[in-house]
């Protein structure tokens, strides 16, 4: 069921909207367009998140990145001296 929203913008709200809109949206388009973006983008920084959570709880993984490490250090060229 479509719900309306009645909101007060500031100056950088009433800017990024505009920006949003492109001049080529109306302004409720535009605001749902921006809360889609920004819902899409805050489910990937929170997959990302769990992922590196998973990797951090990983001795296999952690093993392996600090064999990386090792390896990626005993090729760096070394400073003379």
């Amino acid at each position: 069921m479509p719900r309306s929203l009645h909101v007060r913008l500031d100056d950088a709200s009433a800017a990024a909207l505009e920006v949003v809109r492109a001049g080529e949206m109306t302004d409720s388009d535009a605001v749902r367009t921006a809360l889609r973006e920004a819902a899409a983008r805050r489910r990937v920084r929170s997959a990302l998140r769990e992922e590196v959570r998973r990797v951090a709880a990983d001795e296999g993984d952690r093993e392996e990145m600090r064999i990386v490490r090792e390896q990626l250090a005993e090729l760096a060229p070394r400073s003379p001296g």
